[in-house]
């Protein structure tokens, strides 16, 4: 027996050809769902990660007592991809959904101190669910307000999939809509930075209006939010591991592919160190940069637009305090550098005081200053914010840095996004950074997985499983 025979059969446990034969490359959201969709479907299924654990960028670490998420992240009730593949894990319970939108929006700038507003929902339909919250919304004016209601009815008359809007930016759609700059900080980039990941004036304004569309102006609850109450590695690494053990899929973790090249009958053949996996199809869940090195000659028409695809960092700041400071379970602020701050005392652990993460997306201009710089900076900003916190000792204090945390949703992005299928038959890719036309969220990723998974499946001739929904029936 050759090397690489024992070493297919170390892999994927099997000796010789028993049914078609899937590798999937990545164990990230994207990778996790496109194998479990495949398995599920019948098809025998390799999984291969180059890290320890599953979960790509949404995973825990420890740090001595605490169990600590990398980033916060959080759903909303319309990512139904997302949503189904928590059910599929078993761990929807563990990540709920609030049961009516509220997000409580502290304003630092006022001359008399510091100002709450909240954006909510009522049990109206569109688009009077939003009416009231932003009828007494504190941080506009009147006139802001009315014009900001008109403004969302013109957003809600576009067509994201125009490839039109995918050239404009959001910033300038905004100004010639009537939105002042106040307008735009206290409305439209709080929504927008947490979900794209960039202010307006850099934005797609085809992602921006998918955004707003989608989660505000859709359904009545579809903005509701959801997050887990337990570590993130608990749901995407250990309850995952074992949703694809069950399925069949063989899971290799500390597995970094080299290559993937045709084979000259039709199949695959993907290089990890010590041997070569031979596959009928294969999925490239990872990242732009590596899907690009690995992509044999011809796969796409262009492969280097994988490389235009820009990417934008996020910045977590941990503060664990004495004592609680916070009585909320999270807050957006406005008028400081603070953007959101989520109570993450229960899910990591800690049995006294209090642990607040302060998540930083668009920030270029701080993802490599010094922790003493960051500490210096965030500190008496949350002080400004939480009069709990000046009189409470920090017990610790520490950042975790994505540099390359999600793909730039920059105008003219569409057009770089590839799609699921290459033009090598059995090929395919995924992340959400392809063409799912959501933003770099895990509900692109899972969905993008789905697009993968459904395309292999296609091409292999196996039948879809009823529960497999395409893209298009999952946002009906």
């Amino acid at each position: 027996m050759t090397d690489d025979r024992r070493q297919q059969e170390q892999l994927t446990g099997t000796r010789g050809p028993a049914g078609r034969h899937a590798v999937v490359v990545g164990g990230g959201l994207a990778g996790v769902t496109a194998a479990l969709e495949l398995a599920d479907a019948g098809v025998r299924v390799t999984l291969l990660e180059g890290r320890p654990r599953l979960g790509g960028l949404a995973f825990s670490f420890r740090r001595g007592d605490l169990t600590v998420d990398n980033g916060q992240h959080v759903y909303l009730r319309c990512c139904t991809a997302y949503r189904r593949l928590l059910d599929r894990i078993g761990g929807a319970a563990l990540a709920p959904l609030q049961d009516r939108l509220e997000v409580p929006v502290l304003d630092v700038r006022r001359p008399e101190g510091r100002r709450l507003g909240r954006l909510r929902r009522d049990a109206l339909p569109v688009p009077l669910h939003l009416g009231r919250s932003l009828a007494t919304y504190p941080h506009l004016t009147f006139a802001e307000r009315v014009r900001a209601g008109r403004a969302a009815l013109a957003l809600k008359a576009l067509d994201p999939a125009d490839p039109a809007l995918d050239t404009q930016d959001f910033g300038s759609w905004l100004a010639a809509h009537g939105q002042s700059a106040r307008a735009v900080e206290a409305l439209w980039n709080l929504v927008g930075v947490a979900t794209l990941n960039a202010v307006a004036s850099d934005a797609s304004l085809a992602l921006a209006a998918m955004v707003f569309k989608t989660g505000l102006l859709s359904e009545p609850g579809a903005a509701d939010i959801g997050w887990a109450r337990v570590p993130l590695g608990e749901l995407h690494d250990r309850m995952t591991r074992r949703a694809l053990d069950s399925a069949g899929v063989r899971t290799e973790l500390r597995t970094r592919v080299t290559s993937v090249s045709c084979d000259g009958n039709g199949g695959w053949n993907v290089r990890v160190p010590g041997g070569t996996l031979h596959a009928d199809a294969v999925v490239l869940a990872v990242p732009q940069r590596e899907a690009h090195a690995l992509l044999p000659p011809g796969a796409l028409d262009d492969p280097d637009r994988l490389l235009r695809i820009g990417t934008a960092p996020i910045l977590n700041v941990h503060v664990v305090y004495d004592r609680t400071v916070l009585t909320k379970p999270f807050f957006a602020a406005l008028g400081t550098p603070v953007q959101w701050v989520f109570d993450r005392t229960g899910a990591s652990g800690l049995g006294h005081g209090q642990y607040l993460a302060v998540s930083q997306s668009v920030a270029q201009d701080e993802i490599d200053l010094p922790v003493a710089a960051l500490r210096k900076r965030y500190l008496p900003e949350l002080e400004r914010l939480l009069p709990r916190a000046r009189g409470a000792e920090v017990k610790d204090f520490f950042v975790t840095r994505e540099r390359t945390a999600t793909f730039a949703p920059a105008p003219g992005v569409g057009r770089l996004r590839p799609g699921a299928r290459t033009k090598a038959p059995g090929l395919y890719l995924a992340g959400a950074w392809t063409a799912t036309g959501w933003p770099a969220t895990m509900e692109s990723a899972v969905r993008s997985g789905v697009q993968a998974a459904d395309a292999a499946l296609s091409t292999l001739g196996r039948p879809r499983p009823d529960r497999l929904l395409t893209i298009e029936e999952a946002a009906a």
